[in-house]
């Protein structure tokens, strides 16, 4: 069954061009599979530019009203968004707003797995491991009490924005710098020695993990922006070259951070196994990187669902969760 599917892009955050990356692969993905797709492109300035995919109108700063009716005249929303202003509840509530079925997280999932600090004290408060961290606020000094290195990154932002590897004092505190110039609430972390697994997390209200991927830096010192998104400087390893125990044990904890932050539909949970065989969980992405390509993508096609089923997938799960809600009394 077709459907007429509006994919919305770019966005305000610094993880615009990544945005734009997903989602022409989803658009291609969605048209070859019969669907009418509508690209809505926001720009770093906020503007919202309509369209079919591939040919736009000019741009113009519309008001929530005409958004919103724009929006509600789809059967699906699939937000390909990362950052701020559209991973992290607010595209997601104005959607709510609309009244239309919509793709990922919720408002609740979307803002509570986009704050690190507040994830992680979610997670262990279910007894969930996770990495350790301080957390620092405007106008604290910079500190840490882990042994170098430690990672220092800011709260609220994604795919190694802003993020130092620190070594001594130094790096630390011009780490610490960098990240309050993209929030104002900023993590030092724990280095964990040991393997780096991602884990990709599909469902609503039975929700099930795909087979750990292991990732290998191939160049940089860890998983920075470029090890990220330059051609040849990651290596995905699927199944992870972990233990068969190891394997369940990061899928379990996959799926319970899935469902303590009240995720549905899609997350990626990224992960690491420790040199003593511990896993520990770091963070979920609920919207994460979406081409063919990506990491998420090739999770499921090792675990046997091609990206395009995953899509249809993704766009059933979105209706069965709007007609399951909208039969609640408010």
């Amino acid at each position: 069954m077709s459907r007429r599917i509006a994919v919305i892009l770019g966005g305000r955050s610094s993880e615009n061009p990544i945005s734009i990356a997903s989602a022409q692969s989803v658009v291609r993905a969605l048209e070859s599979s019969g669907d009418e797709v509508l690209a809505i492109e926001v720009g770093r300035d906020g503007r919202w530019q309509l369209g079919t995919a591939g040919h736009p109108e000019l741009p113009a700063r519309l008001p929530g009203k005409e958004v919103a009716t724009t929006l509600s005249d789809v059967d699906v929303v699939f937000p390909v968004l990362h950052g701020p202003f559209g991973e992290d509840g607010t595209v997601q509530g104005l959607l709510e707003l609309a009244g239309v079925p919509y793709v990922g997280a919720g408002v609740l999932a979307s803002a509570l797995c986009m704050d690190k600090d507040v994830f992680k004290a979610v997670l262990r408060d279910h007894g969930i491991p996770v990495t350790e961290n301080i957390t620092l606020r405007l106008g604290d000094e910079p500190y840490s009490p882990f042994d170098f290195p430690v990672f220092v990154k800011p709260a609220r932002l994604g795919s190694s924005v802003g993020i130092t590897m620190a070594h001594d004092d130094d790096e630390l505190r011009r780490g610490v710098e960098l990240a309050f110039e993209h929030d104002e609430k900023v993590l030092v972390e724990r280095f964990v020695a040991g393997v780096e697994v991602e884990v990709g997390v599909l469902g609503n209200l039975k929700p099930f993990a795909s087979l750990p991927g292991e990732i290998v830096v191939t160049h940089n010192e860890w998983y920075d922006f470029e090890a990220k998104y330059d051609d040849g400087e990651m290596d995905l390893v699927v199944p992870a070259r972990i233990t068969e125990e190891q394997i369940e044990r990061a899928q379990e904890l996959a799926v319970r951070a899935f469902v303590a932050t009240d995720c549905e539909g899609m997350a990626r949970a990224d992960m690491f196994v420790r040199d003593d065989g511990e896993v520990l969980v770091n963070e979920l992405n609920t919207i994460p990187g979406f081409t063919s390509t990506s990491v998420y993508a090739r999770l499921f096609e090792a675990s046997d669902i091609p990206y395009p089923e995953l899509l249809q997938r993704l766009a059933d799960l979105a209706v069965e969760r709007f007609e399951r809600r909208r039969a609640l009394r408010f």
